[in-house]
């Protein structure tokens, strides 16, 4: 993997972050994301898939804070956040995917999910690509990239393997 490739990708994740354009990211700017997220599925902060994406998303920020030494209420410039991630998610592959970004994606495809078979189908994931703020055009061709099983549905672990293979260079769609 080039490291100008990831450093881009973690550079357009950062930016996305930090809607104030103050050059940090902080644990507000990750309330907002929530939030959005929420709003675009019309989903209540208090509803149980609400909270468990609040408490996922949050999770991944306080992870991040404790590594980075800032604090929960602390701050991360790009250069900080491209250390950490490097170190506790990009840097330990699977494994750092799996423990940092595990319990938010499980928790957006629970957004996703509402038939409840514990999969996100076709137009499911159509919600997932508005709600994150990506091209609507790219959802057909990302998810038969994605469905690496063919079996017409994403896992939770075809979709942690997809941000895995987005940050190797692997893949072109972002799904966070």
């Amino acid at each position: 993997m080039s490291t100008s490739v990831q450093e881009q990708r973690l550079r357009r994740r950062f930016d996305m972050w930090d809607k104030n354009g103050d050059g940090t990211i902080d644990r507000s700017d990750w309330e907002g994301e929530v939030k959005r997220i929420l709003l675009s599925f019309g989903e209540n902060e208090s509803s149980p898939k609400g909270r468990a994406l609040t408490e996922a998303y949050l999770g991944m920020w306080d992870h991040i804070a404790v590594q980075a030494e800032v604090g929960r209420d602390g701050a991360l410039d790009f250069e900080r956040f491209k250390a950490v991630a490097a170190a506790e998610v990009l840097g330990r592959g699977q494994d750092g995917f799996d423990q940092v970004l595990r319990p938010t994606i499980s928790a957006i495809a629970g957004l996703c999910d509402t038939d409840g078979d514990g999969q996100v189908s076709p137009q499911e994931f159509q919600r997932w690509i508005v709600a994150i703020g990506s091209n609507e055009s790219t959802a057909d061709t990302a998810f038969k990239l994605i469905d690496t099983d063919d079996d017409g549905h994403l896992s939770v672990d075809e979709l942690i393997a997809a941000v895995h293979r987005y940050h190797s260079g692997e893949l072109e769609f972002s799904l966070l």
